[in-house]
This record gives C-alpha cells, structure tokens and sequence, in this order.
C-alpha cells in the first residue's frame, strides 16, 4: 500500500474546489506505488490523480517535475498533465504536503509485456528523448555512477542478510564500471524508471507513460538500458532477444543510436542492472518485514547483472546492424 498520508474529507474538497472542478463525487487511495500519496478522485469533470508528495521526494524537485510533464504533454507525449488552479498554480499544500492534481490516462499496465508492447514502449522512449530537447529546466540525476558507491556503503556491512557473498559482487562490479563507465555520449531528458508499471496500454496500444518522479538530465542510451533490463527478461531470468530486438528496433526507428551508443550498451546495462540492485537491497533491509509497502526482491537484478557480464556484443540484445 502507498497511501502514507491519510486526507479529510473536508480537507480534500477545500482544495478541489480552487480547481473549478466541480464537486468531489468520490475518492480513494491507491495501493500501488512507493514514493508518494496518490489517490483517484472524480470531480463533475472526470477523474484525475491527487498526489501528495512524501519526504522521500526533495521538494525542491517538485516544479521540474510538473513542468516537465506540461512540456512532454505540449510535445504530443501522452502523459499525465498538471492542472493549473485558478490562481494558475500546478503545485498546492494539502495534508500538510505539498501538492498536485494532475489528468487521469486511461489504460491498464501489462504484467506480462509481449514483443508488441517492447516494440511500443521503445517507441515512446525515444519520442521522449526526443520531445525533451526543447525543455529549459534541469536536474541532475541523483542515482548516477557517482551515487552508487556511497549508497553501497550505507549498507555493504549487512548484504549477507540478503545473499552470501553479494557484498563482494557489488563491490567487484563497482570498480568495473568506476573504469569502464562510456563517456562522451549524447545527454539528455530521461525518464530513468520506464518499468511496465509506470507505461499504460488501452485495447493492446500503447495510451501513456506516468510517474516522472526520477525523471532527471543524463545520458539517453542509459535509458534504453534501463528498459531492456525492465521489459526484456522473462520470469527465469533469460533474457528474450525477440522482446529486445523489438523494443531497439522501435526506439531507433524513431531515433537512430550512434555507433558510440550501441557498442556502449552492454556497460550501460550492467549500470542499470546495478542501480536496481543497490536501491532494492537499501530498501529490502532498511524496511521492516510487517510495513505497508511490499519490498522488491533485489536478487532479481543480480541475475540480470549476470547475464549482462556474459554479454559479448551489443548483438546479444538483438540490436540489428547499423545500415
């Protein structure tokens, strides 16, 4: 459950009605979800998404994160879309919290993504990178090479709790990827977290991607890796070269990637494999067994990291030749 702070009703129906909405005829929490508050409420003029944001996310952030939904919504991207009050806020208080109501997308996440939906999904990565050049605000990406050390070293002395032996692999991989990271390839907006759960599909096309709440300036290549380590694996663990030479072929039909990027994409993988491993691990061990949010196995993202050591070739993830 992701319901951390709890609304009154008086409460909620004071800050819809600075919207021009209409009545709140209902709302309710939702359970999915581990950063923020989020509920569904459907006002005289549809339904749309409240999210109250915790201490987990730095306020200060807040404002690129609207603002960038309200450019990528511009652009054409189907995203969620801040709704503006009558005083032309997209960010208000409520609870105590700061926050934002923003446009509902129809659409349900796939939990078992076919070829079609990697094919989409690399698609509207790309669109994004793309729409993202035009957007003037910037954030640095708070999960980088250079954060996955000292985030290591909060919790390296306890990662026999999770697996004998993990704390040495993680250490051994950070001095990997410390000397071998790819330098010098095009940066840009990343989403940083485009998981099936935060990309939704409606009658089996693709209808929308949310939840921009990582979403930061770094390099683009890094997240398509990201979303071959989050879409191309199947439930053993192997890696399905069909879903990822779908989801590389949608992306690169949009925008093609330079020959630094593709022959970079092993390294990049194994980052992003890595970045999930330590922020699961921190997580699984610093949240108690009986809390309300369901921990995510970080284990999954050491047999990944496994496969990406054995890759040999940028052509083991199905990327076709260059023309």
């Amino acid at each position: 459950m992701a319901v951390y702070t709890e609304v009154a009703d008086e409460e909620l129906q004071s800050f819809i009605a600075g919207y021009g909405l209409g009545p709140v005829m209902s709302y309710k929490g939702i359970a999915e979800g581990v950063e923020n508050t989020n509920y569904l409420v459907t006002t005289a003029k549809g339904p749309f998404i409240l999210t109250l944001y915790e201490k987990r996310v730095a306020l200060g952030d807040v404002p690129f994160f609207l603002a960038l939904m309200e450019h990528l919504a511009r652009s054409g991207l189907n995203c969620p879309t801040p709704v503006r009050d009558a005083q032309g806020r997209n960010l208000g208080e409520l609870a105590g919290r700061p926050a934002a109501l923003v446009t509902f997308l129809d659409g349900v996440w796939i939990r078992r993504p076919r070829t079609e939906h990697c094919a989409a999904v690399g698609e509207a990565l790309a669109r994004l990178h793309l729409a993202g050049k035009g957007f003037g605000m910037h954030r640095r990406n708070a999960l980088r090479l250079e954060d996955w050390r000292p985030l290591f070293d909060r919790f390296r002395d306890r990662t026999d709790a999770i697996a004998p032996g993990l704390g040495a692999t993680i250490d051994a991989e950070l001095a990997v990827l410390e000397r071998d990271w790819p330098q010098n390839l095009e940066t840009g907006i990343i989403h940083a977290d485009l998981f099936p759960d935060n990309v939704f599909f409606l009658d089996n096309k693709l209808s929308g991607l949310i939840d921009f709440y990582f979403a930061c300036n770094d390099t683009l290549a890094y997240d398509v890796a990201v979303c071959l380590n989050a879409w191309c694996f199947e439930p053993d663990y192997s890696f399905n070269i069909t879903k990822g030479r779908a989801l590389l072929k949608g992306y690169t039909a949009v925008r093609p990637l330079s020959s630094g990027e593709r022959s970079a994409l092993p390294m990049l993988a194994r980052g992003a494999a890595l970045r999930f491993l330590l922020t699961r691990a921190y997580d699984w061990i610093n949240t108690p067994a009986d809390a309300l949010v369901r921990r995510k196995d970080p284990l999954e993202y050491l047999r990944r990291l496994r496969f990406h050591q054995a890759v040999a070739h940028e052509r083991d993830y199905g990327i076709e030749d260059a023309a």
